[in-house]
């Protein structure tokens, strides 16, 4: 009891209406200052994921994109959705989807800087980058130096324990209870088996894991998508209603659910920042892999990712279950029950919701399908977080001059998340949630603010690409023509003395 009232009051702290604020108006500010690139730069977007780059030390921009898309695609779009709608009722949705198309131009300026930081790993090769790298070096030539190192070393550890500890658990806990329902088959069965997979993947390093994720992700998506559309047109009598439950609930004008019009847009931020990620600072992990001629290209990639997972999957599961009703909602105290729907009496509020909406148009088939669905989407995001932790252990082991040590701490990194794996899919659905957010909620906490401040270097690498573009070429970086300082990597490209496939420590001899 110590315990769950531990991580309750902590998961409240953290989850406070200040941050709910602050991702709100983060997202307003930067679509503001972009001119609304989520709308106007779509055709970059998709013509990004086309043509981009590839090379020995980088990702595709595909790939990069798949990579994101398997840390943001997975038991938030399936049971996030669910626990939105039973904790905030219908209009939860609404706030999801706000949250994403203004969280689209957060994850821009946040993906761009990973770019325009990014380094090469010591060992591999391998690009590295994200929030840990840029909040050291956006301002590593000012007075205010160690505030940032100390900054970036604090939200490297964060993440590492975010990644590796509260987090993996939700996506476990969801395999766990999805397998159970559909097939009976133990928790910690799922469990065993889910580590021996996973064991596999991550001990491959990144070009495995882009490689897997590439081939998984878009198949798992559509999929999904395309089961979710079926039962759309099965029930296309009910668009009026879903929509109009939808936003009569998210401003409070519904009769049953007016009273909980607060907690619909705390659930719909919070499980919508939990699917998409926008401001968290996980994307710019994959977004740094990425191979591309500009930062910006690999912005344009990741803001269309807050799209997919938000406005196509999560779009899909909840239209999945308001129009079979399969759902329940809970008062403000979560315990008593404000609408039952046909959602048989007693059943937990999470993948069980699709599951059984799924049940009304595949009889027979729901619980299984939703089964492999959430298997293949919390897997890949397991393996996803892995990787966003190995990204922050390297940065925080670049100072570990032997080679050996660094390689055992990765080894005992692999070792904590397979742990909380286990944990995480024996322990009780609330729990796991209540961990996962506090993780989530830390990051976006230290990462929102971090971008507040360091924002010029993305806007200018905006404002570059627009111009080249305008005057008709395939846009190129040069950081010191914007005036932007303490992208080394960037630098050595302009001046064409990148040599694919050195490591870190060879790149690090060329710079200064």
């Amino acid at each position: 009891m110590f315990f769950d009232n531990l991580i309750t009051g902590a998961n409240n702290l953290v989850w406070s209406l200040p941050l709910v604020g602050l991702l709100l108006l983060t997202g307003l500010y930067f679509s503001l200052r972009t001119v609304f690139l989520q709308v106007r730069c779509i055709p970059d977007m998709l013509s990004q994921l086309k043509k981009g780059e590839s090379s020995p030390d980088g990702t595709s921009s595909f790939q990069s994109l798949m990579m994101s898309l398997a840390g943001r695609v997975g038991m938030g779009n399936i049971g996030g959705v669910a626990t939105a709608i039973a904790l905030g009722g219908p209009g939860a949705v609404f706030w999801m989807w706000l949250i994403a198309f203004l969280g689209a131009a957060t994850s821009f300026i946040e993906c761009t800087l990973g770019q325009i930081y990014k380094e090469k790993d010591k060992d591999t090769g391998e690009y590295r980058g994200g929030p840990a790298y840029y909040i050291e070096k956006a301002y590593k030539h000012t007075a205010a130096a160690p505030a940032f190192l100390v900054y970036a070393i604090v939200f490297a550890i964060v993440t590492v324990f975010a990644m590796c500890f509260f987090l993996p658990g939700v996506q476990a806990n969801g395999i766990s209870s999805a397998v159970n329902n559909a097939w009976g088959v133990p928790h910690w069965v799922s469990a065993v088996a889910v580590v021996i997979v996973l064991a596999f993947i991550i001990i491959g390093g990144v070009k495995r894991i882009a490689q897997f994720a590439v081939i998984v992700v878009p198949v798992m998506a559509i999929l999904y998508i395309v089961f979710a559309l079926i039962v759309f047109f099965v029930n296309f009598d009910q668009i009026g209603h879903v929509f109009g439950l939808i936003f009569s609930s998210a401003f409070g004008a519904h009769a049953v659910f007016g009273a909980i019009v607060g907690k619909a847009i705390e659930m719909g931020v919070k499980r919508g920042l939990y699917s998409n990620e926008a401001g968290q600072g996980t994307g710019p992990h994959a977004a740094a892999a990425a191979e591309v001629s500009h930062p910006a290209k690999q912005g344009f990639a990741q803001s269309f990712a807050v799209y997919i997972d938000t406005l196509f999957v999560c779009t899909a599961t909840a239209f999945l279950i308001i129009s079979t009703n399969m759902y329940q909602v809970f008062a403000l105290d979560e315990e008593t029950v404000i609408y039952q729907g046909d959602i048989p009496e007693g059943t937990d509020y999470g993948p069980e919701f699709a599951q059984f909406g799924f049940e009304t148009v595949f009889h027979g088939l729901g619980p299984t399908f939703v089964a492999l669905a959430l298997f293949f989407f919390a897997f890949t995001t397991i393996v996803a977080y892995y990787y966003m932790a190995e990204v922050n252990l390297t940065y925080l082991s670049r100072w570990i001059p032997n080679a050996f040590v660094r390689r055992t701490l990765k080894r005992a990194l692999q070792a904590l998340i397979l742990v909380a794996v286990v944990y995480g899919s024996v322990t009780t659905t609330g729990n796991a949630w209540a961990l996962g957010d506090i993780g989530v909620g830390t990051m976006a906490w230290l990462n929102v603010v971090a971008i507040l401040i360091l924002q010029k270097p993305a806007l200018k690498a905006f404002k570059d690409y627009q111009r080249q573009k305008k005057a008709g070429k395939d846009p190129q970086f040069d950081p010191r023509e914007l005036g932007i300082k303490n992208a080394e990597f960037w630098e050595l490209r302009a001046d064409g003395r990148i040599r694919q496939g050195e490591t870190g420590e060879e790149l690090a001899g060329k710079i200064g």
